[in-house]
């Protein structure tokens, strides 16, 4: 099987000035985001999804990271990053989460940036049009509060019913005025330690 790409996007955010201040640093969102044929769609209910995830998710995670890398200009220059996937409305969300819940996919991401934080996710379900969101965190600091962010975007023609969207997003920067400090400072404060933050 050969996954089958209708289009792909690739989108650049600067921001420079929030809550009517100036950034100090401009905060810079990438996205890149694949539209492909969902291989399972209108198949009825596919127990096995194993052979369509080893055949496409390489080929986006390759795709993906290399449109943000080659926007971004280096690995080293993306500071958070995440992934999601909308599946149209003849699909499952589990085909959604099929691409890009899989080491096939997302370790090409992690190592193109070094990273070493879990990549944060979205899936959801919709029509064309519908919102993609990505959500975003310090690709080797799950707890600096700065970086999480979210990429929300939405392409008017697709998810068609059996496609799904497929995304990466990277920042440069975090929140240009964050001042709500990281969860290591909660921790303190609450007695708590990193291994057990729910203190159970």
């Amino acid at each position: 099987m050969t996954i089958q790409i209708r289009k792909t996007i690739l989108q650049v955010e600067t921001t420079l000035i929030e809550g009517g201040k100036a950034a100090p640093q401009p905060l810079k969102l990438f996205s890149a985001l694949a539209v492909v044929k969902n291989p399972w769609a209108r198949r009825g209910f596919v127990e096995d999804l194993k052979p369509e995830i080893h055949a496409a998710a390489p080929v986006l995670g390759e795709l993906l990271t290399k449109m943000i890398i080659d926007a971004v200009g280096s690995g080293e220059a993306v500071e958070g990053y995440g992934k999601a996937a909308v599946v149209g409305l003849d699909g499952e969300i589990e085909h959604a989460s099929a691409l890009i819940h899989t080491l096939r996919f997302g370790n090409h991401y992690r190592q193109a940036v070094g990273a070493k934080s879990y990549l944060a996710f979205c899936n959801t379900r919709g029509p064309a049009n519908a919102p993609v969101m990505i959500p975003l965190m310090d690709k080797n600091d799950e707890g600096r509060r700065s970086h999480y962010l979210t990429i929300h975007t939405a392409i008017p023609d697709a998810p068609a019913a059996d496609e799904i969207v497929v995304a990466l997003g990277a920042s440069i920067g975090g929140r240009p005025h964050h001042r709500i400090g990281d969860r290591y400072q909660d921790l303190k404060d609450l007695g708590q330690d990193v291994s057990n933050p729910a203190g159970v």
